[in-house]
């Protein structure tokens, strides 16, 4: 799986699954992903904070829509709790090397934001 598109989904439902092994060979070695309350560089440390340190695991991602053009991806989703409320929205932007996820850009918001 190299393209852009089939990578970013892969990546949504590995979480949602806790398939931190799956995760792990979807991202770059040298993974960073910046978000609006922190930045994880390197794979290891963010499948780390993914399955041990998160507040919460019983979530799951609503893709609403991809953007697959471009050397990466971008994706429009929502982050839904165990009952199916939303969260918050979200856009993912994906960096892509060599069959990897390189790098991911979060821009998160609620309330409409």
């Amino acid at each position: 799986m190299t393209d852009p598109e089939s990578l970013a989904r892969a990546y949504y439902a590995a979480l949602d699954a806790g398939d931190y092994d799956r995760l792990r060979e979807l991202l770059a070695p040298d993974f960073v992903q910046r978000r609006p309350d922190r930045t994880f560089e390197g794979r290891d440390r963010f499948v780390t904070f993914m399955r041990d340190e998160r507040p919460m695991t019983d979530t799951t991602h609503a893709v609403d829509a991809v953007y697959p053009e471009g050397p990466g991806v971008a994706v429009r989703g929502r982050l839904l709790d165990a009952d199916g409320d939303e969260l918050f929205a979200f856009v993912d932007v994906f960096d892509v090397s060599e069959g990897r996820l390189a790098a991911l850009e979060t821009y998160a918001g609620d309330d409409g934001e």
